[in-house]
């Protein structure tokens, strides 16, 4: 019963249902095999069939529907600034945490940690992706406490536990804390050296801190790392929510910011007037303290952004292989096929670029040379998945046609998200310029991708040709071209030495030779649209059997 006296609803594409975000992903099945992260399958599985339920999807849609709103005064007029958030979030956080997302490249000690954490990651932007946020934030800022070892010994357990406790209470009152970052001014934006927020010493090594932050998400973390002016520079500080007797830390939240996307995670304006906090790593050297931080978040952009890629495609996949035009299934189409198997290129190329990026970090702590490499890896990654995925997205919503633009449809959210990654932890010039510095000053980083990206050397001579050709000589104006080549090549190389031919061959030739159109859906005409298409549809394919009410009336 459709419920309509003068028609009967056709031609629809069922609701997802449960998906199996990691059975049904062979790339990045792949890349964890590749790159050390066997032993954590069963828990990688686990976490895409959480990830895929139709709960997930429900918590999703509520947390981004009834948004998180500020209280500044309680009712009796006194200023609490809290933030309340509809419960899915919180339901969100303990299942996030629960999978160590925020954790397990810390927690476990074997090789592999960092990619199978990093896995974690990139299933759960396709859960929702607010929640990357703090957990983003709490596990980058390990590196940043590093620089503190007798706080970060304080606070790990309670970092890296697998727990979550949104309660307002001092950390010591805690069993698990979330962590956040605060450094962005209004002047200063991305150049951190023109923070004006001044430190003064109050005794027993800490400081009260007076100034502003324009963009601060997640107000409610337990602990958040911020910078501010001292005499001998910017520097690093640590600084409780709230105070040991439970009143907060001398922070005033001015408003939540409207954002156009990730609606379901809390970003403010704050002022700080008297807040306490305790100096990080080497007073003056603070832009490098918090830079440390911000290395793991630009990997995370990539990751997340990796991920929502992968979720539109599905969600394309999904809608396509169920709604019929001009007598055939849109998937099965030849105009539509190109489109889809152009989808599929892009998010391969991204799961492997940002997976690689983490299997550098995960080598980084025992290999020079992976070390240095993590340097570039990082914003290369940063920069070219994230800037990418708006225009992926963009694509797998016109795959749905005019359903796409409605917000009931998870893709419209999607859509929404997908430029933040780019805009959070630098925008996509700020990298660029950090990748020509990372080749200026660490000239072996540059030697080490050359030495990667070559490795698939002889497997096609688009690849052959670029690395005959292509000089890593740092250069500003061009900054974004040469980043751009950069991650086109290592791409290539990765999916010549690990995906199928039918992959690999067609990114070559249209990323590097360019035989395809400036749009997507413009392969060429020997590229094999249907192997592409099957590795990424498994589940899609496999599942399809078509309902009588998913073909059209004539």
């Amino acid at each position: 019963m459709s419920g309509y006296a003068t028609h009967v609803v056709s031609n629809q594409a069922p609701p997802l249902g449960n998906f199996d975000a990691w059975s049904s992903d062979a790339p990045l099945r792949g890349a964890v095999s590749a790159f050390g992260a066997e032993w954590a399958r069963p828990r990688l599985a686990a976490c895409g069939a959480r990830v895929g339920s139709v709960h997930v999807q429900a918590l999703a849609r509520l947390a981004n529907r009834f948004t998180p709103e500020l209280h500044t005064h309680d009712r009796y007029g006194n200023r609490i600034d809290e933030v309340e958030f509809h419960p899915a979030w919180h339901a969100l956080l303990e299942l996030l945490r629960a999978d160590e997302v925020h954790a397990l490249g810390w927690a476990e000690a074997r090789p592999g940690a960092h990619v199978a954490r990093a896995a974690l990651s990139y299933l759960w932007a396709q859960g929702e992706a607010g929640v990357g946020c703090p957990a983003a934030m709490t596990f980058a800022s390990l590196a940043a406490l590093c620089h503190a070892p007798e706080v970060l010994a304080r606070f790990r357990a309670q970092i890296l536990s697998p727990l979550y406790d949104p309660r307002p209470l001092p950390p010591e009152q805690k069993p698990a804390l979330t962590v956040a970052m605060a450094v962005t001014e209004k002047q200063g934006g991305s150049d951190l050296r023109q923070t004006t927020t001044e430190a003064e010493p109050i005794g027993g090594g800490r400081y009260a801190l007076t100034g502003h932050k324009w963009f601060f998400s997640v107000p409610t973390a337990d602990l958040f790392l911020t910078l501010a002016r001292t005499r001998a520079g910017p520097t690093c500080f640590l600084a409780q929510g709230w105070c040991d007797d439970g009143s907060r830390n001398h922070l005033l939240i001015q408003r939540l910011k409207e954002k156009c996307g990730n609606r379901s995670n809390a970003s403010s304006e704050v002022e700080f007037r008297g807040l306490e906090a305790e100096i990080i790593g080497e007073e003056g050297h603070g832009i490098a303290t918090i830079l440390s931080m911000a290395h793991l978040t630009r990997l995370e952009c990539a990751l997340g952004s990796a991920g929502q890629m992968r979720h539109a495609v599905r969600l394309a996949l999904h809608h396509t292989c169920h709604r019929w035009a001009f007598g055939n299934r849109l998937i099965d189409q030849p105009a539509m096929a190109n489109v889809l198997a152009d989808l599929a290129l892009e998010s391969e190329a991204a799961a492997w670029l940002a997976m690689r990026a983490a299997a550098a970090l995960d080598a980084s702590g025992h290999d020079e040379g992976e070390r240095a490499l993590s340097r570039i890896l990082a914003p290369l990654a940063k920069f070219w998945v994230c800037k990418r995925a708006p225009v992926v997205i963009a694509e797998a919503l016109e795959c749905h046609g005019g359903n796409g633009f409605i917000e009931e449809h998870d893709i419209a959210r999607l859509y929404r998200d997908a430029p933040l990654n780019g805009l959070w932890e630098g925008s996509s010039n700020v990298i660029c310029l950090d990748v020509m510095r990372a080749l200026a000053r660490t000239p072996e980083s540059a030697t080490l991708l050359r030495a990667e990206i070559a490795l698939a050397k002889g497997a096609h001579p688009a690849l052959d040709a670029w690395l005959a050709s292509t000089l890593l000589t740092p250069d500003e104006r061009n900054a974004r071209r040469l980043t751009e080549k950069l991650a086109l090549a290592l791409a290539a190389g990765l999916l010549l030495r690990y995906a199928p031919a039918s992959i690999a061959i067609a990114f070559c030739s249209t990323r590097l030779q360019h035989a395809g159109g400036y749009v997507l859906g413009t392969l060429p005409e020997d590229a094999e649209l249907e192997a592409i298409i099957s590795r990424a549809a498994q589940k899609e394919l496999s599942d399809y059997a078509p309902h009588a009410s998913e073909r059209p009336l004539l």
